[in-house]
């Protein structure tokens, strides 16, 4: 894991191996675990159970916890896309 990932440069870096909480969109589901997987319009998480589950981006707000125990809010919209493609993507900055 990175030692300098914070909730500015999210979007920038790698998620796999950060802990996750994903609420829906339109529907009142919530999952949590580990991020152990990701695709173009996908993140997989290990829950707690061992049960992996596969989230679109689009329908979830994922709130990570980044290894300095900082919590970070993130839309599903800006994630989606190829992972190694977000370094070249450019993010509004707020």
């Amino acid at each position: 894991m990175c030692k300098n990932l914070n909730a500015r440069n999210i979007l920038r870096h790698e998620l796999l191996g950060l802990n996750v909480v994903a609420r829906g969109v339109k529907q009142r589901v919530e999952h949590s675990g580990e991020v152990v997987g990701e695709t173009m319009k996908t993140i997989k998480v290990l829950r707690k159970n061992g049960r992996i589950v596969r989230l679109p981006k689009e329908a979830y707000i994922f709130e990570f916890t980044l290894p300095n125990n900082e919590k970070v809010l993130v839309e599903g919209g800006p994630l989606i896309g190829r992972p190694e493609d977000r370094l070249k993507k450019k993010v509004r900055r707020w």
